[in-house]
């Protein structure tokens, strides 16, 4: 729990002041009744009452006033609420060496259908775009609503030379600074789901591509698709293509995004999912102070009906 104005909470000195002032009435008290020597005509002026009633009362509005202090300076929860204009930008790699068979039936195609059971899977609130990048990046698809059109977009993807890793986040910038009339002063909330193999083999830096992300605000969440272990062939020969991890988590790290490996399909999609998860939601501070109100009127009614069962007055 926090509070939306803190600086109020300067008040909850009146509640040790006023614990004060009934402690030192109490011992006033005692010496008002020090005075009678005769005890028989004490009893008679004064009936014995049992001592701890008349400390309840007292301690309910005690508790009323520091409930009532704490509502003044406005004490708020964290409440998960839905993001408005949160916008998705899935970047595939679609460089030769996603060819590699490693990841059945090969990279290419786990990872689009990944993808698209990806953005088959986020909900409706979220816009969806798609980025395909290997020597250079393109839009396959604005972000939009339309989660047909990003899932026709994939199934178009063809494979090219190169990967150009910084070019795709750019691009993904590029797209999501392009949304909507007001994007460019007020950008929505977004994130970049970035699915590749392979080095920045062409095209702008990954350390130049962190600084635009970061400059943004958008996290670029990484995808380490395929193992040390993949071939491609390429004009009738073999090539190694091992998966580079380091590239991928520097990226992600850089921009307060995640990191994640996936080796199969299956670990794609879950990574997948809970990326569309986190993704929904921003975390937001919901004023309780009418909560708050609401006890210390409860506190209230008992430090009165406590006094008027008792003592036949009120507090």
């Amino acid at each position: 729990m926090t509070f939306l104005s803190p600086g109020r909470l300067w008040v909850l000195a009146v509640v040790p002041l006023l614990v004060a002032v009934y402690v030192l009435v109490q011992r006033r008290r005692r010496r008002y009744v020090v005075r009678f020597t005769n005890a028989a005509l004490l009893h008679q002026v004064a009936p014995r009452r049992p001592g701890w009633r008349r400390h309840v009362a007292a301690g309910l509005f005690l508790a009323m006033v520091t409930v009532m202090c704490l509502a003044f300076a406005r004490p708020a929860t964290p409440v998960k609420v839905p993001r408005e204009r949160a916008t998705v930008m899935v970047a595939i790699d679609v460089s030769l060496s996603m060819m590699a068979k490693d990841v059945a039936p090969n990279r290419f195609e786990a990872a689009k259908a990944a993808a698209k059971k990806f953005i088959q899977d986020l909900p409706a609130r979220f816009n969806v775009g798609v980025v395909a990048f290997a020597g250079s990046a393109n839009v396959v698809a604005t972000p939009s609503g339309d989660r047909a059109a990003a899932i026709s977009s994939i199934d178009t993807l063809t494979l090219a030379k190169r990967t150009a890793i910084g070019e795709a986040v750019f691009t993904s910038l590029q797209a999501i600074r392009s949304f909507d009339a007001q994007a460019g002063q007020d950008p929505p909330p977004a994130h970049i789901v970035l699915l590749s193999d392979g080095d920045n083999t062409t095209g702008r830096s990954v350390p130049e591509a962190i600084d635009a992300a970061r400059a943004a605000d958008v996290p670029v969440s990484t995808i380490a698709f395929g193992t040390p272990y993949g071939t491609v062939e390429i004009d009738g020969e073999t090539t190694p293509v091992e998966v580079n991890k380091v590239t991928l988590a520097g990226l992600a790290q850089g921009t307060n995004g995640k990191a994640y490996e996936a080796a199969d399909n299956d670990q794609l999609s879950q990574v997948y999912a809970n990326i569309g998860t986190s993704l929904g939601w921003r975390i937001e501070h919901q004023d309780v102070a009418a909560r708050f109100t609401g006890i210390a009127l409860l506190l209230a009614l008992a430090a009165a009906g406590a006094s008027l069962a008792w003592f036949s007055r009120l507090p």
